[in-house]
């Protein structure tokens, strides 16, 4: 645990560097070839959602990366704010936008959080079939909760100072096999 008086507000650049690379993760083409995840609007924002939920779930786990963690929501908040008026979207709708996004960042966080809680994949199967693949037929729906247990486990064993330095490390999705 860092002492209170030690520790260094979460550095803008950190905070940059985690949500780029959550957003790289979230593009890979592996993703959606080989997970089958659609490549669409919605398939790319509940990509991001589901490894920026994961990171944020690790950075809360160390009560002194509260200010890491509220700089990278907010962060993620910021990009999805640009990419909508990048899209079109008028001032006066993007509150709105935006308030359904936070809805659905956060029910689909808890629904991860629930369903990684117990050992049973079925469970996170179905959430990702929901979340992802929008309740289509889902091929690759194993296999990526297969991807998931993986980078929670590769984010748990991450300390304090490999996080607030910015390096985290995702799964390589064609090494993940059911």
């Amino acid at each position: 645990m860092i002492s209170p008086l030690f520790r260094r507000p979460a550095r803008p650049d950190t905070i940059s560097t985690l949500y780029g690379m959550i957003v790289a993760q979230a593009r890979l083409p592996q993703l959606y070839r080989d997970y089958a995840v659609p490549d669409t609007i919605n398939g790319r924002f509940d990509l991001i959602v589901l490894h920026l939920a994961l990171v944020l779930d690790r950075l809360k786990a160390s009560p002194d990366l509260a200010e890491l963690t509220q700089g990278l929501f907010d962060r993620f908040c910021q990009d999805m704010d640009d990419s909508l008026r990048e899209m079109g979207v008028g001032d006066l709708a993007v509150p709105k936008e935006m308030r359904r996004m936070g809805e659905a960042f956060y029910g689909r966080a808890e629904a991860y959080r629930a369903a990684l809680a117990g050992d049973d994949d079925r469970a996170l199967v179905d959430t990702l079939k929901r979340n992802i693949y929008g309740g289509a037929p889902a091929t690759g729906a194993s296999r990526l909760a297969a991807y998931v247990r993986e980078a929670v486990r590769r984010l748990k064993a991450l300390d304090e100072v490999a996080l607030t330095a910015g390096a985290i490390v995702f799964p390589e999705p064609a090494s993940v096999t059911v």
